[in-house]
Order: C-alpha cells, then sequence, then structure tokens
C-alpha cells in the first residue's frame, strides 16, 4: 500500500476463499505500472477507485481451467492462504495454496502464481527515509525494543524489537526526536531525548548500558 506515494506503507494480503461460489477477479482495464518484465498485466502499481496508491505483486484470477474436478469448484480458484513469521530472520511468507494442494507434502510449486511472497519484517513500513538518528549501541541486553518519538508533536513514529544490540533509526522529517529503549515486559527502559536528526552520511553512535 502507498499513503503519499506507491510502496511507502504495509503489505496486505487477502486470501481466497475455501469455496468461491461467486468468483473473484483482479483484471484492470489498463496494465500496472514499474510491473516488471514478464509480470502480467494485473500486477504492478495502479491507483483505485479512491485515488489511493496500490502495488498489486500477485493475483489468483479464476478463468484456466485447473483440471480438478469438480471443475464447478476448482475452476473459481478456491483455496486458504499461511502466513509464516521467521522470527530469528525478521521473514514474513506469505503463502497461497488452492483448494486441494497439500502444503507438506506438494512444495511451493503447487501454490497459485506469484507465491510465495517474502518480505523482510521492515519492509512492512515502505516509507523512505529522510534523515536517520545516530546508531544505538546496546550493552547488557539483547535484541531490545527501539520506540521513536517525534518531539515536535509527541507522536510516536513507529516501535519496533530490532535484532541484536545495533540499530541506526530512520525518521521522516527534520528535527529532534526522543529514543525509548529497553525490554518494556521486564520493565527495564532508557529514554534518550533531544536526539538529533542527521544525513545518512554523518557517523554518531550513541552507547546505551544496561
Amino acid at each position: 500500500h502507498g499513503i503519499d506515494e506507491f510502496n511507502d506503507a504495509g503489505w496486505s494480503f487477502c486470501v481466497p476463499s475455501i469455496a468461491n461460489f461467486y468468483p473473484r477477479a483482479w483484471r484492470p482495464v489498463k496494465p500496472g505500472s514499474n510491473s516488471g518484465e514478464g509480470m502480467p498485466d494485473y500486477t504492478g502499481e495502479f491507483l483505485d477507485g479512491l485515488g489511493n496508491h496500490v502495488t498489486v505483486l500477485a493475483a489468483t484470477n479464476p478463468g484456466k481451467s485447473t483440471g480438478k474436478q469438480p471443475a464447478a469448484l476448482h475452476d473459481k480458484m478456491p483455496g486458504y492462504g499461511i502466513i509464516r513469521f521467521n522470527k530469528p530472520d525478521r521473514t514474513i511468507t506469505m503463502e497461497c495454496w488452492p483448494r486441494y494442494a497439500d502444503p507438506v507434502g506438494d512444495g511451493d510449486d503447487s501454490q497459485y502464481s506469484g507465491w510465495p511472497r517474502i518480505i523482510g519484517m521492515e519492509e512492512n513500513y515502505g516509507r523512505k527515509a529522510v534523515k536517520y538518528l545516530p546508531t544505538i549501541e546496546v550493552s547488557g541486553m539483547t535484541d531490545p525494543v527501539v520506540q521513536v518519538i517525534d518531539e515536535a508533536d509527541g507522536e510516536i513514529v513507529y516501535t519496533l524489537r530490532i535484532r541484536g544490540n545495533m540499530y541506526r533509526p530512520k525518521v521522516f522529517k527534520a528535527g529532534t526526536y526522543t529514543l525509548n529503549i529497553g525490554e518494556p515486559d521486564a520493565d527495564k527502559m532508557k529514554t534518550l531525548k533531544n536526539i538529533p536528526a542527521l544525513e545518512e552520511s554523518e557517523a554518531r553512535t550513541v552507547e546505551v548500558v544496561f
């Protein structure tokens, strides 16, 4: 999804119904932009009826024969979705399976065309950085939570659990920011205030010791 421009927001995945009595299809009037070489015309960047920025990476459209019986059921492309969260790798895998498929024994080639889709955790907030905060280096704790707050309005920009003990937060405008860092479940948090936004080329490190 996009808010101000294409691909600056999050991903969504709508699974097919397990019995598609009313076939649903995505067949836009014009091909999408920037879909990539060899991709179907129904993929790419579109503006929906309300002017929202939407990028379609895959869609399961009915119309082709699956060779499965009863055809009145399977040719409408029924199925189900599985989303796998790999916590150590920080990846999200979206799988789209035909109703007749066996996700254990059949392998990924049995999924509908275009799947699986794998994204990194931070890709689920695709907004491009304008500035960066200093690199945070945490000792005495691994995989802490980092919360970024815009001091201009007190709004939370985002909160995430980082991987390891080093992280450089991105921000989306100049200014100063507050960082809350630590483990909220254990009530171990530290707050850093008046952290200035920097250019990406400006190297600076802030140490946080627990």
